[in-house]
């Protein structure tokens, strides 16, 4: 994997705010080529710097409760716990972290219900869980996946 230099880093950029816009369109924007913006892309996608995806409102689509639930697992069963959670159609995203909680994850459900069911069948269902603690979201302030931007990047570039 090559190390992304400046120009990468300005179609990351570019990609976040809209990545509709044409490849010619951030050619011109970037004083390249489309054929230059074209093979950047397609490098950073086979290195897997990033991936092409369809970010939906939860709400918007019938997803009402957003829960985040930290697990304290057996030992020796962290990463079999996550393998088996992630496989729950629910769980969106899966991390291992320091402190109380050995795992916690994101999960979205149609109604409080889903979650109660969620909570008592399939959890109660994966070997190795001690125990776990749901926080539901009750107002949310942001949700983004543009973090990448120029400030600093000239210093720490190529």
């Amino acid at each position: 994997m090559r190390k992304l230099d400046l120009l990468d880093f300005q179609i990351l950029q570019i990609l976040q705010e809209d990545a509709r816009k044409s490849y010619t369109e951030m050619g011109h924007l970037l004083g390249v080529s489309e054929g230059t913006v074209r093979s950047r892309i397609n490098r950073m996608i086979e290195d897997k710097i990033f991936y092409f995806i369809v970010h939906t409102d939860p709400i918007k689509v019938g997803l009402n409760v957003q829960a985040i639930i930290g697990m304290s697992t057996r030992l020796g069963y962290q990463e079999k716990v996550a393998e088996e959670l992630g496989k729950l159609r629910a769980v969106r995203f899966i991390g291992a972290f320091s402190g109380r909680n050995d795992l916690i994850i994101q999960a979205y459900f149609r109604s409080n219900e889903d979650l109660v069911t969620f909570v008592n069948k399939d959890l109660a269902n994966v070997e190795g869980i001690v125990s776990a603690e749901v926080s539901i979201e009750l107002k949310q302030y942001k949700d983004s996946f543009s973090y990448v931007t120029l400030d600093g990047l000239e210093d720490n570039a190529g």
